[in-house]
């Protein structure tokens, strides 16, 4: 732990049987890192410009700094971590070849140093796959993030680990590269997977703050016409929502992208205003979760049923574009980088009840105020271009308020009034600043505030405030958040769960 001036000191009690001896050990100042010396040697020193700046993001990674506590433990994971940073960009075959703790208990400082040898740049090779018994390996070729050829990265091939995963095919996956250094400039992948049954019928009940209690009912074939289509039916039934889905997603053809469409039927009851809204159509997004664009094409029917106030009906065939860059270390917990995600839409005349321009900017940013301090801030706006929300469908418009967006207040309570109903509007932006305290890997405390509307007009968006504190729990499907939160302009206290990223 750090201690090398520890003394220790005995007594013996001999008037006692047996005699009692009592041991005081007095740790006196914990040794501190003085120096820290890390080389690397191998190909990477004379590889221009990549192997200089792999050595440079282990410099700057190194985890035991000038002036920190000397643990033993501590050291042993340092020096993994920095072989392991150098070995998942490019240099799969990194080893550390020397390292030294020299510790002075006189002047308790310790100083650091270790010599990696970086091995040859890899790339990428063939794909060799097992597992296989219904499909073909195309289900597996087409969900590669990197082709032969491609300089190795850890990320990539995470990312295409991910995709296998989450791709419905198989319950479970494995993709390890060959580290071995002989074959660097195209070492093989090994893949092998283990197929998911074709069919699953799954139950669930819930609870979320925002919209109550919940009972689902799912069906997936994720082979229904024997080359890979899927389908997917969900019934939810919520206290606020109310909602049937069937969707189809089309097997993979290409790496680039995949397509899919389907219907879906929703009647909600939220803020006083209930809503019936029927859609049908087709997505196509593609695989790179760090740059990836999305296009889309929906038919939306809409009834609006204010609480005392005059009802509406709308209908819309929306196009749309999105692009989302996701800069961070992690994708489903981030620590440090940002995310941008950017919408655009219109409704043409004729085949909508009105036309109009839809345009939503979403950003997120992570910065790491010291190793267990964690800043979040985020803001997001959105605007319709129309004369009027009239003959526009109710969820192409905007409320807000709620788990993800402004804390304090009720789920989509914010935004325009009509009769004693919240209903959208064509304007929302909220804006949030959210420190995190780590306590340990996997959880801390936050606090944070939240400020927010809606408006049906530019000049009527004025921000409410949330203000609160919670806890933070790191799992393998993002962050859980539990946070009690103060409404300034609402006057309550509300509680609120959620999981994952909110875009």
């Amino acid at each position: 732990e750090g201690y090398f001036s520890a003394t220790v000191s005995a007594d013996v009690d001999s008037t006692t049987t047996p005699a009692t001896v009592r041991i005081r050990v007095e740790p006196g100042e914990p040794t501190r890192i003085a120096g820290v010396a890390i080389s690397v040697t191998g190909p990477a020193v004379t590889d221009t410009p990549f192997g200089g700046e792999a050595i440079a993001r282990v410099r700057e990674r190194w985890s035991l700094p000038k002036g920190s506590i000397f643990r033993q433990a501590d050291w042993t994971a340092a020096k993994s971590a920095a072989v392991s940073a150098l070995a998942s960009d490019r240099y799969a075959a990194a080893k550390l070849i020397e390292s030294e703790a020299s510790i002075d208990p006189d002047t308790r400082t310790a100083d650091l140093s270790i010599t990696i040898d970086s091995g040859p740049p890899f790339r990428f090779g063939s794909l060799e796959v097992s597992g296989l018994k219904k499909y073909t390996e195309d289900k597996v070729r087409n969900l590669s993030t990197f082709a032969v050829g491609d300089p190795f990265t850890q990320v990539a091939l995470n990312a295409f680990l991910r995709r296998l995963n989450s791709s419905g095919y198989f319950a479970s996956a494995q993709a390890t590269l060959d580290a071995d250094a002989s074959h660097a400039d195209a070492a093989p992948v090994h893949v092998t997977v283990i197929e998911a049954p074709r069919r699953k019928f799954t139950t669930g009940v819930g609870f979320s703050t925002d919209t109550l209690y919940r009972g689902q009912l799912s069906y997936d074939d994720v082979n229904l016409d024997g080359d890979g289509l899927q389908l997917h039916a969900d019934i939810r039934a919520e206290a606020k929502v109310q909602n049937a889905t069937l969707r189809f997603v089309l097997p993979p053809r290409v790496p680039e992208y995949t397509d899919s469409f389907g219907a879906s039927l929703e009647h909600t009851d939220i803020s006083g205003l209930a809503m019936e809204d029927l859609l049908f159509g087709w997505k196509r997004r593609t695989a790179d979760e760090r740059n990836q664009h999305t296009y889309g094409a929906t038919y939306y029917v809409s009834k609006q049923q204010p609480l005392n106030a005059d009802s509406q009906r709308a209908h819309a065939l929306y196009f749309d574009y999105g692009r989302a860059w996701r800069r961070v270390d992690d994708l489903l917990s981030p620590s440090s980088g940002y995310v941008i995600n950017a919408q655009v839409g219109a409704a043409p005349p004729g085949v909508s009840s009105r036309a109009f321009g839809r345009t939503v900017i979403q950003t997120a940013g992570w910065v790491a105020v010291d190793l267990k301090t964690q800043l979040l801030l985020k803001a997001e706006a959105g605007a319709v271009a129309a004369s009027s929300s009239h003959g526009i469908p109710g969820p192409l418009l905007f409320r807000t308020g709620g788990d993800t967006t402004v804390r304090g207040y009720a789920y989509q309570s914010l935004g325009p009034r009509a009769g004693d109903a919240t209903v959208p509007g064509r304007y929302y932006a909220i804006a949030t600043a959210e420190i995190v305290r780590w306590f340990g890997a996997s959880w801390g405390l936050a606090t944070f505030v939240d400020a927010g509307n809606a408006a049906d007009r530019v000049r009527d968006l004025k921000p409410v405030y949330g203000y609160g504190i919670g806890a933070r729990l790191r799992t393998p499907i993002g962050p859980f958040r539990f946070d009690i939160a103060y409404g300034e302009a609402a006057k309550t206290v509300r509680m609120h769960l959620s999981v994952g990223l909110s875009f």
